[in-house]
């Protein structure tokens, strides 16, 4: 079907994926503050979707779907990062949360719980969960963030991309899925309901029975765990940088 893109046929193409360029960034919205205007998104989502017919190759495994998918909603990120509005002070900390996490985690060999976290960080719970809720609620803190951005683990997937890094991509994915799969049993659900069910955190308060801000809470957590736990690949990308 791709070969149209090659017979000037793209626009029959791109009406055809629109509905999943809208549906991604209504997903995204759904987290979003009312400062970020949908035809923002959507537009940007639809930059994504022309690179998308431009380098896909059916021979590397993955549907057309999840591939675009991927190349959408990293340019959504992209054009958000752009436009950040979010204080310097709250990305260093959630830094400084993540970096808590890995410390409490590597000392107690489990999964480190809130009170201690915050204990550890030498502040109040309250001021720990709005931490979290700054964190989810001014940034799209999401698992492409960690794949994406200017302190990301794998660069964005190019059409000109070399075999190591193609190998570097998929460990990296194993990697990822692993550390999703050993979260805590609460926090991998909300994961699951949020990018396996699409559901939006209004809809995933309902199913735990807690309130939206606990919800984007859970979500912020879950986000600053993982890179906590793959913070040995960060380290690694950046130490090739350097060297």
């Amino acid at each position: 079907m791709y070969a149209a893109v090659q017979a000037g046929n793209v626009d029959a193409l791109v009406i055809q994926h629109a509905p999943l360029v809208k549906r991604i960034a209504y997903h995204l919205m759904g987290r979003l503050p009312d400062t970020v205007q949908l035809d923002d998104l959507i537009q940007s989502g639809m930059l994504g979707l022309l690179e998308a017919l431009k380098h896909y190759d059916a021979g590397q495994g993955a549907s057309f779907d999840t591939y675009a998918g991927i190349r959408i909603r990293g340019a959504m990120l992209d054009e958000l990062r752009r436009s950040d509005w979010t204080p310097r002070s709250v990305h260093k900390k959630a830094r400084m949360v993540a970096e808590a996490i890995r410390e409490v985690e590597n000392q107690l060999g489990r999964d480190a719980k809130d009170t201690e976290v915050a204990g550890h960080m030498g502040i109040g719970l309250n001021e720990y969960h709005h931490i979290l809720q700054d964190a989810v609620s001014c940034k799209t803190f999401s698992v492409e963030e960690l794949v994406q951005g200017e302190d990301s683990v794998i660069d964005d997937v190019h059409g000109n991309q070399q075999p190591e890094d193609v190998l570097i991509q998929q460990n990296f994915q194993k990697a990822l899925a692993k550390a999703i799969s050993e979260l805590p049993e609460r926090e991998r659900l909300v994961i699951s309901l949020y990018y396996d069910e699409e559901l939006n955190l209004r809809e995933i308060g309902k199913v735990l029975d807690v309130s939206e801000s606990r919800v984007s809470q859970i979500c912020s957590q879950a986000m600053l765990r993982l890179r906590a736990r793959l913070a040995d690949w960060v380290e690694g990308k950046d130490n090739e940088k350097c060297s």
